[in-house]
């Protein structure tokens, strides 16, 4: 070969060997990418979790009783019902039940029931095939299946339609689920922590929530007390909130004075811990983040309270709209309990249920024979 040719080859060479090296090092920026794409999810995920921890180790001082039995309970895949009153702490408990079980490292899935429209209850929670409904351009995978191999935190349960409480209960009967539109069973390992702040037992006996659901979800229940049954407790999560509250907003903690407690412990707190936290922050920010102004965080909140109270005074209480729907069934049944047709059948539950519920409330079944 001639100089001649060896310089064309040269220079037909060099930029194939520039495109090799430039794709070499695009490679190799794409994996470097991946592997500190990887770290920070690893890392976020991390600081997440101990984010949680540092919450649960909050709660851990002033729930010992619940705590304990989340104990008991988390290394279990027994349904979980969380009973409470709306802002004493569910979430809380519901993500250390998760985090102290086998399934940490898993996903937890929080689905608000009563934030999703009737319609698309099914869809989110189960999925749907393509083509299954208008607007269904492609698979998609519900709740279930994104929490397959950890936690489900179904938050208010009592919400759900009842068409969906009977796919609710296969998918925990079974493992198995059929998306909107699909005809395959899809296996799923999912651990169930549902919450509610109404009272089950009375819905299944006025016949908007199924008895057999709400026996499958309540193998385990937890009653998170209010936070006016444990005011005691307040000295402990007021600390727990305006240290936090002051690193936030004036980046130094807080501490609350005995002054403040004291007027913390005056308060009825409807809202709960979730509301305590807010009144601290408010207190914080009222204080420049120097100190906590207590007392007019909570001159806003007096004026909120008297509003409630009002309005409470008008609303029907719950056993007296049991008592009229269970009332109405035995006057259209003619005082009948049991069998087709009857009382304990046009209200879904079982006859032995409706009796004992009966008896409680003082109503006799002979004053509505025909």
């Amino acid at each position: 070969m001639t100089k001649r040719h060896e310089s064309e080859m040269t220079r037909l060479i060099e930029p194939f060997e520039t495109a090799l090296d430039t794709s070499r090092r695009i490679q190799e920026l794409g994996r470097l990418r991946e592997m500190f794409e990887a770290d920070n999810r690893a890392l976020l995920a991390k600081l997440d979790r101990q984010n949680v921890m540092d919450t649960i180790v909050g709660a851990d001082a002033v729930f010992r009783e619940v705590m304990d039995r989340v104990d008991q309970v988390a290394a279990t895949d027994a349904p979980v019902l969380l009973l409470g009153e709306t802002g004493t702490g569910k979430e809380v408990v519901a993500r250390a039940i998760h985090e102290k079980s086998h399934r940490r490292r898993g996903p937890m899935q929080r689905v608000n029931c009563g934030a999703i429209p009737p319609g698309l209850v099914d869809s989110e929670l189960f999925g749907h095939q393509r083509g299954s409904f208008t607007g269904a351009v492609a698979n998609r995978k519900g709740w279930f299946e994104r929490a397959d191999g950890g936690t489900l935190f179904l938050d208010e349960i009592g919400e759900l339609p009842l068409a969906a409480q009977v796919r609710l209960l296969r998918v925990l009967q079974e493992g198995t689920l059929e998306r909107v539109g699909g005809q395959n069973a899809i296996k799923v390992n999912v651990r169930i922590v549902a919450t509610t702040h109404r009272f089950l037992d009375e819905m299944v006996y006025a016949g908007t929530f199924r008895e057999d659901l709400w026996y499958r979800i309540s193998v385990f229940p937890i009653r998170l007390p209010p936070l006016r049954e444990r005011l005691h407790d307040i000295p402990e999560l007021a600390a727990h909130f305006a240290r936090h509250a002051g690193i936030r907003i004036g980046g130094q903690p807080l501490t609350p004075s005995r002054e403040d407690l004291e007027l913390l412990a005056r308060y009825d707190w409807p809202g709960n811990v979730r509301e305590l936290a807010s009144v601290i922050e408010r207190a914080a920010i009222l204080g420049n983040g120097r100190h906590l102004d207590v007392r007019n965080a909570l001159g806003t909140m007096k004026i909120d309270r008297s509003l409630s109270r009002h309005r409470s005074s008008e609303f029907p209480k719950l056993d007296a709209v049991v008592q009229s729907h269970i009332e109405s069934a035995l006057r259209r049944s003619a005082g009948r309990i049991e069998g087709a047709g009857g009382a304990a059948s046009l209200l879904g539950v079982n006859p032995h249920t409706l009796q004992a519920r009966m008896r409680k409330l003082g109503i006799k079944w002979r004053t509505f024979r025909s």
